[in-house]
């Protein structure tokens, strides 16, 4: 689309948005009469964290290749400022039903950012990849649980029935949908792909408040959906010597073997990912021997490769520019015999070393053999597991 043309798509958003704003205030209208407007009832805020990485990618990290790019200082509206935020989701929505990746659901839109969402709606770049998508999906359902709009509710099934469409015959998603290739087809733990989704249609199959309107149909096909994701869950674990461990960021769509992504993200047992697997089965209010198996397992090899006497510290340091980020900053391991529980963010799988690599793909067994841009621009420890052992899974345990 040409400059012109834009400029005068967006003098019609301009238009547009006073003519939805005007319905707004009006309130919609439905099959029984007309329905709560947020001027006549208030709203009850959302929590807006399911956003929140795919916030962070728009406004702090740069990428050219985005349709819209972040405007200095723009802002955001409120969590209680739900009518406008469901209003930016549908006016990202493909056609085909889903989101892209990366942009600010929050961020007040200029006429010519809202303009050219407008001329990319026809694109396929739909992507689960950092936590997008289902998070839409289950925001759009708690608004409609609010407000009964028809347009809501129409964008929230679009979404639902993306999802459903999207799932391999086998149970796994990819990151990406359609079109998925190279690491994008692969079955996705990372970035909250598979357990954001199956979260959601775990919540829809029990019939959770947020989804209690959803039509019966569609709450059969999530349970099916669910019993087939956990199905690949469990042909996804990583099994050494006939004994089941944790989980890799992806594994392959076709064999479930684990697999490597991007340069820096190799083939490895991921503790971040394993705990969310192992929270979702724990969902499960009948688990099969081979669920409670895998559980056990799983949470058995995060025990052993707890790590001690470390502690990892952000040091000031010369300022650099990178391709996506800027920093002063560089991130150190310190001995400490004091220092609290941590998890590496990879373990090789043969020997449950912590293993790092940068964007020469080379694997390290240090932090600080990879490069500054790579220690800085990923979280290469955390406390993922903390309070699933200490609190959840005992918790759970003894309710068996």
């Amino acid at each position: 689309m040409n400059a012109k043309l834009i400029a005068l798509v967006a003098m019609a958003c301009g238009s547009f948005a006073a003519a939805l704003d005007q319905a707004c205030a009006e309130g919609p209208t439905g099959p029984k009469g007309p329905l709560k407007s947020e001027k006549a009832s208030h709203l009850e805020p959302i929590d807006l964290s399911p956003f929140g990485s795919c916030i962070h990618h728009w406004r702090d990290l740069r990428d050219e290749s985005r349709f819209i790019q972040v405007e200095k200082d723009q802002p955001s509206y409120r969590p209680e400022q739900v009518r406008e935020i469901v209003n930016n989701i549908l006016l990202f929505q493909r056609s085909n039903g889903g989101w892209p990746k990366d942009y600010d659901m929050t961020a007040v839109l200029t006429a010519n950012q809202r303009a050219q969402v407008i001329a990319t709606r026809d694109n396929d770049d739909t992507s689960y990849d950092n936590g997008n998508l289902h998070s839409q999906v289950a925001y759009l359902a708690r608004a409609v649980s609010q407000v009964n709009d028809p347009r809501w509710r129409n964008a929230c099934q679009s979404g639902f029935d993306f999802i459903l469409r999207s799932q391999y015959a086998h149970g796994g998603f990819p990151q990406r949908f359609p079109k998925p290739n190279s690491y994008h087809a692969h079955i996705t733990f990372n970035d909250g792909v598979m357990m954001g989704i199956l979260n959601v249609l775990q919540d829809a199959a029990e019939g959770a408040k947020h989804f209690a309107w959803l039509d019966d149909d569609r709450r059969q096909q999530a349970r099916r959906a669910v019993a087939s994701g956990i199905d690949c869950i469990l042909r996804c674990q990583i099994q050494r010597n006939g004994k089941r461990t944790g989980w890799c960021q992806q594994h392959h769509e076709e064999t479930f073997q684990p697999q490597p992504a991007r340069t820096f993200e190799l083939a490895s047992l991921c503790p971040q990912e394993t705990t969310e697997i192992v929270r979702f089965l724990m969902r499960d209010a009948s688990p099969s021997d081979e669920v409670n198996e895998s559980v056990d397992s799983a949470i058995a090899w995060l025990k052993t490769v707890r790590l001690t006497n470390l502690r990892i510290e952000k040091v000031k340091s010369t300022r650099e520019s990178f391709l996506r980020h800027d920093t002063d900053i560089d991130v150190v391991v310190i001995q400490d015999p004091n220092g609290k529980p941590i998890w590496a963010r990879h373990y090789e799988i043969e020997t449950d070393r912590p293993v790092f690599a940068g964007r020469d793909g080379i694997k390290k067994y240090e932090l600080a053999s990879i490069e500054r841009e790579r220690r800085t621009g990923t979280a290469w420890y955390g406390t993922w597991p903390q309070a699933l052992l200490e609190r959840e899974y005992p918790q759970w345990r003894n309710r068996k």
